[in-house]
């Protein structure tokens, strides 16, 4: 049975030919190329399948001897793996929370197309995203789903208007949705029939995203720990994301917006 495998490598000599010997290498030893690309410090990535895993060794043997080249990975695929060769860019985990993943907001289009890969899987997921406002948060979100092929819904949010929903009529109720919870309006805006709604919710088997999941936590019975991942998107790389502008922040009662709308 052919099974997938990720090779990246990292450029000692570049000279003309390399690629060319490495694909006939491939060849050789009936190894097929799905995908391949350049990403980032001068390393090139591939998908694989192989049919055998002899046959990945055997490779695997023979590039480490070689001098113009030096083996970083050699793995089964993992989704971040995927995700560099589509991109040609590596999406950065944090080093103390490998289930922590940073964007810049350049970058937005590998955070739709890693989120709709994550929507697709199947089952129970709730994922964390964190941001100042207007960075794309909920806009990515949307895309992704639209990506992945799923109805969303807004839980609460200040997308367009205020929204805080108590209820769901039957057809709302559907593992193919994509549910939306902005963690400060929830926080400060809902009632107990919210929270009974999200509780509800938190038992099917669907996608679950929260906005500012550090601020939900505070005041549910939920903690860090029941989030499968938490994004974190930034304008720019050393963007500081602080809730100090949410808390000082108040509802404009008579138009129905807030002022942190994204």
């Amino acid at each position: 049975m052919d099974k997938e495998w990720y090779l990246e490598y990292e450029i000692q000599k570049n000279r003309p030919g390399l690629l060319g010997e490495i694909t006939s290498l491939l060849g050789m030893l009936s190894i097929n190329i799905i995908t391949i690309n350049g990403v980032e410090n001068s390393r090139r990535g591939m998908l694989l399948v192989s049919e055998y895993d002899e046959n990945i060794d055997r490779l695997k043997s023979i590039m480490q001897m070689m001098e113009t080249i030096k083996i970083t990975k050699i793995r089964n695929p993992k989704l971040k793996d995927k995700m560099a060769v589509r991109h040609g860019k590596y999406i950065h985990t944090d080093v103390d929370d490998r289930k922590t993943f940073r964007f810049v907001r350049d970058e937005l289009g590998l955070l739709v197309d890693f989120m709709a890969e994550l929507f697709k899987q199947d089952g129970h997921k709730l994922i964390g995203i964190r941001g100042m406002p207007r960075v794309g948060k909920t806009e990515s979100v949307v895309a992704a789903s639209v990506c992945a092929n799923k109805r969303w819904l807004f839980l609460s949010s200040t997308m367009i208007k205020q929204t805080v929903r108590s209820e769901l009529i039957e057809g709302e109720y559907n593992t193919n949705t994509t549910y939306i919870i902005d963690g400060i309006v929830s926080t400060r805006r809902a009632n107990e029939k919210h929270w009974q709604l999200i509780r509800e919710l938190m038992q099917l088997p669907a996608v679950k995203i929260v906005e500012h999941p550090d601020i939900f936590v505070q005041t549910t019975e939920y903690t860090m720990d029941d989030f499968d991942y938490i994004i974190e998107l930034r304008s720019h790389v050393d963007e500081e994301i602080t809730y100090e502008s949410f808390e000082q922040q108040q509802f404009n009662e008579e138009s129905g917006f807030s002022m942190f709308d994204f």
